[in-house]
C-alpha cells in the first residue's frame, strides 16, 4: 500500500488517499446514480471485450465512493457474495490517489507499490492495469480495469485498448447525465413557461354586474413550436373608472421571454391607465408611447374596449390596433364585423387608431379573438388538399351565428371546439377568446 506522502493529495488516517473523501468527487459519484445499481448491457459489453482483447480474464467497470468499490460491471467473478469490496481491498484507489492518472501493475507481489496491498491475495491479483472513469468535471469516479492472477506485462496494445474502452464507458456516464440534465431542464423550462403564460392571463375573469363573460386560452401544439416556449397572446377584464370596464386581448409577435414580459407590460400599462382615460385609441396610444420609449424588443397587436351597463343593454368604444375586428353576435344569430383597422404597436412613434362606438342589447355578445382563430389548419401528414384549408374569418363567423341562444362560456367552448375538430388537435399557433354577453331571452 502506498504510503504516507506517495498521494499529492495526502492521506487520511487510514493511509488511504485523502481525495477518496474530496465532497465534491463524492458528489460526483452520486451523480452518476450507478451506485448499488444492476448490471447493464452496455457496461457488461465493454468489459466482456476488455477480458478478451486483454487476455486477462476478469475485467471491472467499478465505482469508487469513500469506503467501498462498487462494481457496476464484473467479468470472471463470482458475485454470489455482492458486487463490492471495501476501498481498502481495491486497486482503484490509486487511480483516485494519483489524481486519475492510469495504473499499471505487471507483478502485484513484488511490485514496491503494491507488495504489501490487503486485496492482492482475497482477488488473486498477480497483475492489474485500470484507467481512470471521469466525471463531466474531470472527478475520478472509479475505474476500468482488468485483472490477470498471474504477473504479466501489459504491452501498448493493451494500453490502448483500455484506455479507448475507459473513455467509452465514461462517456456513457456523461450521456446518461446529460440526459437527465436536459430532462430536468425541460421540466424546469416547460414550469417556467406556464408560470409565464398564466401571468398573462387573469386567474378569473371579473364579475361583471348585468354581463356574462367567459374566455379560453389555447396554447399551440408541441409539435408547431418548442414545447417548452411561452406564447405572447393575454386578455384582461378589469373595472376602469366609475360605472365603465375595460376589456383587452392581444398577441405579441414573438414567442419566449421577452413575448412574456412584452405582453406583461401592455397589460398592466393598460390597467394602471385605464382609470385615467376611457378611450381605447388613447389608451393603445400611450402604450405604444411606452413600448417605444422602454424600447419593447418585440411588436403587438391588440383590441381593447371601454364599456358600460345601460338599460337597453351595454354602450361601449372599441379600437383595433393592427388586430382582427371584434365579432357581435345578435340575439337571432346575425353576426357583423366592430372596429377600423388601427396601425400595430411597437413600432412608429406616430399612429392612426380609432375608436368605434358599439351597442349591445339582451342576448347579443361581443368576441375579441386572436388571430389563431383564423388560421387553424389540419395537422402536417393529412392530404395536401385538406392541409391548406384554414379555418378562416367565414367559419369563425358560421361558428358564432350557430351559437346564438348559447352563454358566453358555452359560446367560447363551443368555437373551441370547432378549432380543436378542424385542427385535429394540432394547433399551429396560440388561440386566446373572450366573450362578453348580455344576458336575455333569445
Amino acid at each position: 500500500m502506498a504510503g504516507d506522502g506517495e498521494f499529492p493529495g495526502g492521506v487520511r488516517a487510514d493511509g488511504l488517499p485523502g481525495a477518496l473523501s474530496d465532497p465534491a468527487r463524492l458528489a460526483a459519484v452520486r451523480a452518476t446514480g450507478l451506485l448499488d445499481s444492476g448490471p447493464e448491457p452496455v457496461f457488461e459489453d465493454l468489459a466482456t471485450l476488455a477480458a478478451r482483447l486483454t487476455g486477462a480474464g476478469r475485467a471491472f467497470v467499478t465505482l469508487v465512493d469513500e469506503d467501498r468499490s462498487y462494481w457496476k460491471s464484473c467479468v470472471g467473478v463470482d458475485v454470489t457474495d455482492g458486487r463490492e469490496n471495501p476501498v481498502r481491498e481495491s486497486f482503484c484507489y490509486y487511480l483516485v490517489g494519483f489524481g486519475g492518472e492510469p495504473f499499471m501493475v505487471e507483478d502485484a507481489a513484488h511490485d514496491p507499490r503494491t507488495r504489501d496491498h490487503p486485496g492482492i491475495g482475497p482477488m488473486r491479483i498477480g497483475a492489474w492495469a485500470g484507467y481512470p472513469l471521469l466525471g463531466p468535471g474531470g472527478e475520478v469516479l472509479g475505474s476500468f480495469c482488468v485483472v490477470d492472477e498471474s504477473p504479466r506485462p501489459w504491452t501498448a496494445e493493451d494500453r490502448a485498448t483500455l484506455a479507448t474502452l475507459a473513455g467509452s464507458a465514461s462517456a456513457e456516464i456523461h450521456l446518461r447525465q446529460s440526459l437527465a440534465a436536459s430532462q430536468r431542464a425541460h421540466r424546469l423550462s416547460a414550469e417556467l413557461a406556464r408560470t409565464l403564460q398564466q401571468g398573462l392571463l387573469p386567474p378569473a375573469l371579473h364579475p361583471l354586474p348585468g354581463l356574462d363573460a367567459a374566455a379560453a386560452y389555447a396554447p399551440a401544439s408541441a409539435s408547431a413550436r418548442d414545447e417548452v416556449s411561452v406564447g405572447g397572446d393575454f386578455y384582461d377584464l378589469f373595472h376602469a373608472a366609475g360605472p365603465y370596464y375595460g376589456a383587452v386581448l392581444g398577441d405579441v409577435c414573438g414567442k419566449g421571454v421577452q413575448a412574456a414580459q412584452v405582453a406583461s407590460m401592455a397589460r398592466y400599462t393598460l390597467r394602471a391607465d385605464a382609470g385615467e382615460v376611457l378611450s381605447p385609441a388613447r389608451l393603445l396610444t400611450r402604450l405604444n408611447t411606452a413600448m417605444i420609449t422602454q424600447e419593447a424588443p418585440l411588436f403587438l397587436t391588440a383590441v381593447h374596449t371601454t364599456f358600460r351597463r345601460t338599460r337597453a343593454g351595454v354602450a361601449g368604444r372599441i379600437c383595433l390596433a393592427g388586430h382582427p375586428p371584434a365579432l357581435v353576435r345578435r340575439a337571432d344569430g346575425r353576426v357583423r364585423e366592430v372596429g377600423r383597422p388601427g396601425t400595430l404597436l411597437g413600432v412608429l412613434d406616430a399612429i392612426g387608431l380609432t375608436d368605434t362606438r358599439f351597442r349591445l342589447t339582451p342576448g347579443d355578445l361581443l368576441l375579441l379573438y386572436t388571430d389563431g382563430a383564423l388560421e387553424a389548419r389540419p395537422a402536417p401528414g393529412t392530404p395536401p388538399a385538406s392541409a391548406l384549408e384554414l379555418f378562416g374569418e367565414a367559419d369563425l363567423h358560421a361558428t358564432l351565428a350557430a351559437t346564438h341562444g348559447l352563454d358566453a362560456t358555452a359560446t367560447v367552448d363551443r368555437i373551441t371546439g370547432a378549432l380543436a375538430a378542424h385542427h385535429g388537435g394540432w394547433a399551429s399557433d396560440d388561440t386566446a377568446l373572450l366573450a362578453l354577453r348580455v344576458p336575455g331571452d333569445d
